[in-house]
């Protein structure tokens, strides 16, 4: 089985290359390939993957490459975990919006619109070669913004999953406080990719005992510590958001936070730094505990799984992807990409059936959908009136105001990656 991993020289990789070699049970890989244009972290990357392979006794042969065509003939999977502008892109979607009033964030209002367009183009180019080289091969999406890259993946006919780490960051922790394995642990988990909520959680399986309002009862303060978000919201709301929904439920709070101190992005470079030169050390043969503060929790993990069953292995039955919706959110259009249970196979992924969704929350899920279906067509075709439209759409915006002076900055900020601009 080969795999290729689409920005490979990411810190991120270890933690992939990691779970890949603990798993290999459930997927069995013969061939890994490491593919990245910046060929000194490259290099560094690739030297540590093949101590961690060679330290878990991992038969299989793992190369790197700046060539994309290459790295990608005859591949069963291509794994894409890209980031279009570097760290250096992330600084700017994490500030300017910040001079309007709006939230900076690379995913979330205006920082992801920004991210969407720089990345969409970049990617259906790659999903293209990889056609070319291999129409069989699955895409796994695990670059953001998730839901708009695997939507325009799909729409344009790839073979695609769009991969996110929150619901197995949930599973995971409600496991912990539960005392139970993370395989016990079903959530009901909808939405959007980085706008959802988990409903509840079973034990079992889909039809297994809700146990949420226990957790909430005896584990709410500990649960919305970690979502920074007042326990008497989660109490009030009865579900466990996303700690994306902070964005949507504190933003003014969120702006302020944001205008005193240091972006994510900038703590994020410094960390990416310290991590490269212990890449460099020739004795280290395993992640090292820093890589945990970098994000991704559980990515590994999450990768594993889905590859595995997508490829005809051992992976779980049921897995939260990124697909489309086809019917499961009847308030949606069918080519919206839903985030939601699903049974995934060598077919791909089928969502499961959705209890009906409060309006509380499939007001905000709408309107997310309209601004994302925006957010594409402004990808796809350009323009600054679609970029405006897009963001006029979105709800963190939602002013022409703030829409007109964020259009222009988002421009400014991003010309060398537009090429309509």
């Amino acid at each position: 089985m080969k795999l290729t991993v689409v920005g490979g020289g990411s810190t991120y990789t270890p933690e992939l290359i990691d779970g890949f070699a603990r798993l290999r049970d459930a997927l069995p890989i013969t061939e890994l390939v490491l593919v990245d244009p910046a060929a000194d972290r490259l290099d560094l990357v690739g030297g540590l993957a093949r101590r961690i392979f060679a330290k878990q006794d991992h038969e299989g042969r793992i190369t790197t490459t700046s060539d994309l065509d290459a790295g990608v003939e005859g591949a069963d999977a291509v794994l894409l975990q890209l980031r279009v502008g570097g760290q250096a892109a992330r600084e700017q979607d994490e500030t300017w919006p910040l001079e309007c009033g709006c939230v900076g964030q690379e995913t979330t209002g205006a920082g992801g619109l920004a991210k969407a367009l720089r990345t969409v183009p970049v990617v259906l180019d790659i999903a293209e070669r990889v056609r070319r080289a291999n129409p069989d091969a699955w895409i796994i999406d695990f670059t953001n913004p998730v839901g708009i890259v695997t939507r325009a993946l799909l729409q344009a006919g790839h073979k695609a999953v769009g991969l996110c780490n929150v619901a197995i960051g949930f599973q995971r922790k409600f496991a912990g406080l539960l005392g139970v394995a993370p395989s016990e642990v079903h959530l009901d988990h909808v939405g959007l990719n980085h706008l959802t909520w988990e409903r509840a959680v079973r034990l079992g399986g889909p039809e297994g005992e809700n146990v949420l309002p226990r957790l909430l009862a005896e584990h709410g303060d500990a649960i919305s510590g970690d979502l920074r978000l007042p326990r008497p919201v989660l109490d009030r709301l009865g579900v466990v958001p996303s700690y994306y929904l902070r964005y949507f439920y504190a933003h003014d709070e969120v702006v302020r936070e944001l205008g005193t101190k240091p972006s994510r992005a900038a703590e994020v470079a410094a960390m990416e730094k310290e991590l490269l030169e212990m890449y460099g050390d020739p004795a280290l043969d395993e992640k090292p505990a820093l890589l945990a503060k970098r994000g991704g929790a559980f990515y590994s993990e999450a990768a594993v799984d889905l590859a595995a069953s997508l490829l005809g292995g051992g992976g779980s039955p049921y897995q939260v992807v990124n697909t489309y919706n086809n019917g499961t959110l009847p308030f949606l259009p069918d080519d919206a990409v839903i985030e939601t249970q699903a049974a995934v196979g060598a077919h791909g992924a089928a969502p499961l059936p959705v209890a009906p969704v409060d309006p509380l929350y499939a007001g905000l899920i709408a309107n997310v959908t309209a601004y994302e279906d925006l957010a594409l067509e402004a990808a796809l075709r350009g323009g600054r009136d679609r970029v405006f439209r897009a963001l006029l759409a979105h709800p963190l915006v939602g002013q022409y105001a703030y829409a007109d002076g964020l259009t222009d900055r988002l421009i400014a900020h991003n010309r060398e990656h537009l090429a309509w601009a």
